[in-house]
This record gives structure tokens, sequence and C-alpha cells, in this order.
């Protein structure tokens, strides 16, 4: 697989990983054609591995790399690290307090971002693909950093990231159809709903690939913003949406240490 993803310039690499996130984010809400429900230890404990996989790709695919990135380029490394992941976590707090969105299980009165009479379904597809771009441009930027030839950045670790954000769609895709399911919304529609949220992983990708390769002095803070933006969205909200009910919250937790495990595994082995 690195042999044949290694013919193809960066920017294509980016567009076929994202892709296949994305294929992954449409697995999951194919549910809806199968059952109208998931039981919630189910999805609870697939958001709580989501939340894991998110947090070991944000240092060892991310934060890590472009750290050492930084030294390599002659940047003050601690600032670099700094300046970028508080920046993807500032651009990330702006764009939840703007963008309508709705989160699963909540009610309409209970929608975040400027107040809008948009339909019930579509805050529930921005609210997935909120937390769908930072992870089209983790995919990207890791990628577009391979080309730049430092030895921190390899296609394998490229490829483990973008498995790792391909394992944690699924239930991601699940939680935008089957609440849409329940409501009565026909399976085709729901699964066409939630599939959508994650069209912008493919561009969020690709743009960030293609950033990185025209302005490689920038990279180490690209890689650090894409780490903030990912422990943003994990930290307000997969784990609260994940322990929202009480008895479920240590199967939770440790669904999540299993989701870190895993994505560890996948960089450490393939990076």
């Amino acid at each position: 697989m690195i042999d044949w993803l290694q013919q193809y310039n960066p920017v294509t690499q980016a567009l076929f990983a994202t892709l296949f996130t994305w294929g992954v984010t449409a697995a999951g809400a194919a549910l809806v054609f199968f059952t109208r429900t998931v039981n919630q230890k189910l999805m609870d404990s697939m958001l709580g591995f989501a939340a894991g996989v998110m947090i070991a790709a944000s240092f060892w695919s991310l934060l890590a790399p472009g750290i050492e990135m930084a030294g390599q380029l002659g940047h003050t490394a601690w600032l670099t690290a700094a300046i970028g992941f508080m920046g993807g976590g500032i651009f990330m707090r702006l764009t939840d307090r703007l963008l309508p969105h709705l989160h699963p299980g909540l009610k309409m009165d209970q929608s975040e971002g400027v107040k809008t009479s948009w339909r019930r379904s579509t805050l529930l597809v921005l609210a997935i693909t909120l937390h769908n771009i930072p992870e089209g441009l983790a995919v990207g930027v890791a990628f577009g950093a391979v080309a730049a030839g430092l030895p921190s950045a390899t296609i394998g670790g490229a490829i483990a990231l973008a498995i790792g954000i391909g394992l944690q769609n699924f239930p991601e895709g699940a939680a935008v159809s089957m609440p849409l399911r329940r409501e009565g919304m026909g399976a085709g529609k729901s699964f066409l709903y939630g599939q959508a949220s994650g069209i912008v992983e493919p561009i969020a990708g690709v743009l960030g690939a293609f950033f990185v390769l025209n302005m490689q002095n920038v990279l180490p803070y690209a890689l650090c913003f894409a780490a903030g933006a990912m422990i943003f969205v994990v930290v307000e909200e997969l784990i609260p949406e994940s322990q929202r009910i009480q008895a479920n919250i240590d199967l939770v937790t440790m669904a999540t240490m299993v989701g870190f495990t895993v994505m560890m595994i996948l960089d450490v082995a393939l990076g």
C-alpha cells in the first residue's frame, strides 16, 4: 500500500486518504439500512473510542512531529508548538460559536452558534462536519509534511493517521443518521445526511496538503494547529457526548483508553 501511494504527489495522496475517511463515515451512516436504533452503551463506547484515537493522533502524528520539525527548521520549538496548538483551539472555538449546529441527543433549543431557522437535520450534519474539518486538515498536513523531507514525517505515519481518523469516523456517521432515522426520516435520506458530514474531509485534506507544500516554513505551525483543533473537539464535544449517561462512564473511559492504544500502536508501528 505504501509503495502504491508513493507514486502520487502529496496532494493526491491526501485526497485518497481523506476519501477513505469519508467512506468510513458513510459506512457508519449506512447502519440505518439495518436498524433504527443502536445500543446506547455501544454508541457511547464508539464515541469514547473515537476520542482516544484523536488524542493519540494529536500527539504522535501531529504535535510531536511539529515540535521536532520546528527545531530542525531553526524555530523556537516550544513557542512554535504553543502558538500553533492554541491557534487551532481558538479557531475551533470561534467556529463553534459562529456555525449553527446541534449535537446528537439534544433538543432544538439547545443548538449552538448563530441562531437560525435551519432544520434539525441540517444542524446535526453541521455538528459532525465541525468535527471533520480538523480531521481532514490533519491528514492533509501530514501528507504534505512528508514532501518536506524531514525525518520526523513519514508516509507510514501519515497513513496511520488516516487509518486512525477513519476508525473514529464510523460512530460519527452513525451519530447523525441514527437519530434522524428514529425520528421517522427514511433510511435513504438519513444515510445521505449522515455521509454528508464527511464531505468536508477531502476538501480540508487537499487544502491542507497544498498549503504546506507551498509554505513549508509554516509546516510546524500547521501540524500543531491541527493538533490543537482536534483536542478542542475531543474535550468540548466527544467526551461530554459519550459520558452523558452516568452509568456508562466507566465503560466509555476504557473505550477511550482502547482507542488511544490502537492509534498509538498504528503510529509507532507504521511511522
